[in-house]
């Protein structure tokens, strides 16, 4: 069964890919200056003053990823790689091209979003878990599991709002990751947490690539790469300028900063 969504498509079948992207393509509209009421809009529109400008981000993106794979995507900030992940996930919507999904997918983009500060934590977790689609009686199961992992389980009853923002950041990543999808997208999500934590999330993507699980990795961590990924792709000013090897493209990133 297909479901098309703009240049968007998504299937469930026994494929041995997980995702396509052919010819992407995205810019933004950037305001230059500020039109102070109608009246000037509609002057500056007159004159040709569109009071923005056109920043192109991708500028035509081929890439396949097989069911599986541990892909890594880096590139320096500005190059494109997060709005790549954030059209993968559905956030934003391309120009121009085409994107396959395979299978259900799942972001790791932007922990957290959906908290209410002025709840407790443990209303939060709730509350999260309701937006990833869990039940109540599936959150009570797994309930005790996500404040052990977050390892905040004396702070449950307290409201979020007394967290720190390391505290936030490690329980949502807690529940994130009781999600189940086929395809998981992961940007900077590795860098949550003190050192102890950081392992424990090392720990849990160690045991996604054991599994052979879908990750898709946005990163400026080269250690990340060469540890977790089986294939890497580098973005430069919205293109693929190479893919293949995680240390070849771990090297090839290093030297865009000499």
């Amino acid at each position: 069964m297909k479901r098309q969504i703009g240049t968007r498509t998504e299937i469930n079948d026994d494929s041995d890919l997980a995702i396509k992207v052919k010819n992407l393509h995205k810019s933004f509209k950037l305001p230059t200056e500020q039109a102070f009421g109608l009246k000037q809009a509609f002057f500056n529109r007159l004159r040709g003053i569109k009071g923005y400008k056109e920043q192109k981000v991708l500028k035509g993106i081929d890439f396949e990823v097989k069911k599986g794979e541990f892909l890594g995507i880096v590139g320096r900030n500005g190059s494109g790689k997060s709005t790549l992940l954030k059209i993968l996930a559905g956030i934003y919507y391309p120009e121009k091209g085409e994107i396959t999904i395979n299978g259900t997918l799942v972001p790791f983009i932007e922990l957290g979003v959906g908290f209410n500060p002025e709840l407790t934590g443990r209303e939060n977790v709730y509350m999260n878990g309701a937006l990833l689609g869990f039940s109540n009686e599936e959150m009570d199961k797994m309930y005790d599991d996500i404040w052990d992992f977050a390892e905040l389980k004396d702070f449950q009853d307290q409201k979020l709002k007394n967290y720190s923002s390391g505290m936030q950041v490690r329980l949502a990543f807690s529940i994130a990751i009781r999600a189940k999808g086929d395809i998981l997208l992961l940007d900077e999500v590795l860098a949550v947490g003190d050192a102890a934590f950081q392992q424990k999330c090392s720990d849990y993507f160690n045991s996604l690539k054991d599994r052979n699980q879908t990750v898709i990795l946005v990163t400026h961590s080269m250690e990340n790469v060469r540890k977790f990924c089986t294939r890497a792709i580098l973005i430069d000013n919205g293109l693929i300028v190479k893919e293949g090897d995680p240390n070849k493209i771990a090297d090839a990133y290093t030297k865009l900063w000499q």
